[in-house]
Formats: C-alpha cells, structure tokens, sequence
C-alpha cells in the first residue's frame, strides 16, 4: 500500500516552505529514521525524518521548489517490490464518507498501492506496522496510531501485542476505495520583473515571514524606548580577569564574550524586576515563570534567535559555551525548533559591527527586548570632574499594553546597575 509523505510544518508559524533538496532518490530504501529531505522553513533549514519504512515510490515535489503547502503531498512511499502506479493514497485527513466517482480505469490503476478500507475506514498504518499487525493476528484499524496525523506505526503494534488481551482479526468485505487524482507538477514561482537598472532576488521563506512578523509586530504593539548610556570598565575588567584563569582547552575551557556577560546580566535583572518578561492577551497578561533569553543571531538570508533556557541560574563559563554552539548550528541551519522557538525577552547586539545605538522591534508574543550598542570611550563627569570610560548605549523597546514607562525605567535602571557593578553576577 501506498503511503503519502506530507509537507511538514516544522514551526508554529509555518503554512509553506522551500523542500530545500532530496537526500533520497525514486527507488531507494528508506527506513523509520532516515533523513530523506532538507525544508526551508520560515526560521532554517531543517532535515526531514521519515517515519515509515518503504521504497521511495515517486518524488511529487522536486527539490528546490518554492511555496510548498503544509501537508501537501510531496512524495510516495511504496512496499518493496510495489510499483508506482501513479496515484497517490488519499491523505490522512481525507474524509471517510462515501467514495468519489472515479472511472473505472483510475480505480483499477490504484488498486496495488491503495488497500481496502476496513469497515469504511482506511487503515492509515506504515507498511511495516501494517506486516506486524497481520503476523499478530492484530486488527490495524482497532489501534490507536501515534505517529504523523494518527498513523499507526511500530511502536503502537509492540504496544498492542504486550497488552492483556488482544482482539482476534475481524474479516470485512472491501468497501469501494477512493483515489486522489495525481498531484500536479509545482508551478514555477513568478518574480515580478525587475525594474530598470535592478536585480530581482526571489523572497525565501524566511524573508517573508521575517517581514509579515515584524509589520504585524509594528502595526498591532505600540511600542516605547527607553534608552541609557552604561558604563562597561568594570565589567570588561571582570571579563579580561575570567578569561585570563580559563583553561585553554578541555571540558571546563571557555572564553566569555562581553555578550555574554550581557546575556547574564539581563537575566539577573528579570529575575529582579520580573514583570518586564510577560506576554499581552486579551483576558490576561501572561508573566513568564522561566527566564529564557532569545539571542539574535544573523544568519546568510536573515536571523534567527536562539534561546538560553534559564539563564539566570547558568553560571557565565555555561552561557558563553552554549550560546557557542548555539550561534554555530544556527548559521549552519542546524537548530532544533525547541532551540529557537519560545523565549521570554529578546537581547539583539550589534555593537560588534560599531552601531552605537538602535531601536529594536518587538519579538512577539514576547513584550520587551533590548537592543545593545558598541561600548567607546567618552568624556564622563565623574566627581565635578571630566573622565574617560567606556560607554555604551542600551535602548529597551516595550510593548505598551504590557509595560508601562515607570517599569520600562525600572528595569533600566536595575540593568545598569548589574553591568556597573558586574561583581553582583557572581551572587
């Protein structure tokens, strides 16, 4: 029997994306476990699991096509030995009423890759918990799945055949079999021509929904700032004193980054002013218990932020090594959609490209995030007289509805503090 392999929605966000490329060619063996395709979703590239077990029958969808519906059919997984006959099995979320009117000639075509319907209903199993089930005597239609849209897979036979008692087999007559037609070719993506003198670079996924959020996230948040010069020489000469007493390599090395020492600092400063970190909704404002901290990290075709998951209990040396690998997988589009998405509060740093100061937009559902500039030295007055200090402009962006100015100042004011006095990371 035929399987469908469906588009994949791989974050919340999802509707379509770019199948990225085949790591499996038509006829290949492909078991429970393989990556069989790369998809660009709206945050990275991500590698495709299969979870079934077949041939792959026929490639619908070709690598490098653009627009991808979600649970599109995109390919077809056959038994070993089966031949492709050129129509795919319904989808898992086909309805089970009465069969469309096909012609004779399409139901006669389907028959070797699309099996009887049990009772009326169509047994959505893979082919090996199919082989399973009929080996133990069990009725795949009486098990529940829990796999992909419900399908039945190896681990539910295993668990139905330890279980007490087990129902015999039910013999059925065939009910009449609906077949889908055959999934059309993708169409090409149309770019709209380039104005004179211009060259047209096609939109990926990412880049469109990095602009839907971000227009959604000015036009709907009322957004306030709230800025502060602060001063770093204390926390660059903790940093330079840590750095100086790691070992150099090993499994406690590491080499902290004034990021994340920032990274530290404001997690501390949530933990002390907590209502900064919190969503809006309409019946409630939601305060996250956890202080996980989304990073901006650039990447080739926009950014992404991954997460530091309870940062103000982390020590500096764990943070820093984490946001390490973090940073790297998520350039290489390796990330797992837990790694980026959630978070609480956002931090964006682009300071190391000498932006003095920014505003940044708000991350939703999150309420707040704090844009970082470059620390340069400045004229400062301290004690009725003129000094030099490293200085560097923070600007924390507010959602209006969430957090009003005298908390948004707060907030600022307890960073600055922490940054100032670095020693009270340590505590």
């Amino acid at each position: 029997m035929a399987t469908n392999i469906l588009m994949p929605a791989l974050s919340p966000t999802m509707t379509e994306g770019t199948l990225a490329r085949w790591l499996k060619n038509e006829g290949d063996m492909v078991r429970a476990g393989d990556i069989i395709a790369e998809i660009e979703t709206d945050k990275a590239t991500m590698e495709v699991e299969a979870v079934d077990e077949g041939v792959l029958g026929k490639i619908l969808v070709p690598g490098g096509t653009a627009g991808v519906k979600v649970n599109e059919v995109i390919a077809v997984l056959v038994e070993k030995g089966e031949v492709f006959s050129g129509a795919a099995a319904a989808p898992a979320s086909a309805s089970a009423s009465a069969p469309a009117a096909v012609p004779a000639a399409a139901v006669v075509a389907a028959a070797a890759v699309v099996a009887p319907a049990a009772q009326g209903e169509r047994a959505f199993a893979s082919p090996l918990a199919r082989r399973m089930a009929q080996q133990a005597g069990l009725d795949v239609t009486k098990i529940a799945g829990s796999g992909p849209q419900g399908r039945v897979v190896k681990a539910d036979i295993e668990a139905a055949m330890n279980r007490p008692a087990v129902s015999a087999p039910v013999a059925v007559a065939a009910a009449p079999v609906a077949v889908a037609a055959p999934v059309a070719a993708p169409k090409p993506v149309a770019v709209a021509a380039p104005l004179a003198g211009t060259t047209a670079v096609p939109n990926s996924s990412m880049r469109k929904i990095i602009a839907k959020r971000l227009s959604e996230s000015k036009a709907t948040i009322p957004h306030f700032y709230v800025a502060m010069d602060i001063e770093l020489d204390a926390l660059l000469d903790l940093r330079a004193k840590l750095n100086a007493r790691a070992p150099k390599d090993g499994p406690g090395a590491y080499k902290l980054s004034v990021n994340d020492l920032i990274i530290k600092a404001a997690a501390v400063t949530l933990r002390r002013v907590p209502g900064v970190a919190a969503s809006w909704t309409e019946d409630a404002i939601l305060r996250f218990n956890d202080i996980d901290i989304s990073v901006a990290v650039a990447i080739p075709d926009g950014l992404i932020t991954p997460i530091v998951r309870n940062a103000d209990t982390k020590g500096l040396a764990a943070i820093s090594n984490e946001m390490k690998d973090l940073g790297a997988r998520a350039k290489a589009g390796k990330l797992k959609p837990e790694e980026f998405q959630g978070g609480g509060f956002s931090i964006s740093n682009m300071g190391m490209y000498g932006v003095s100061h920014f505003a940044a937009i708000i991350n939703p559902p999150q309420a707040g995030i704090l844009a970082v500039g470059a620390g340069t030295q400045r004229a400062v007055v301290k004690g009725g007289a003129l000094a030099i200090a490293t200085v560097m402009t923070c600007q924390l962006s507010v959602d209006h509805r969430v957090i009003d100015g005298s908390l948004a100042a707060e907030w600022m004011a307890a960073f600055k503090a922490i940054v100032e006095d670095p020693l009270s990371l340590m505590l």
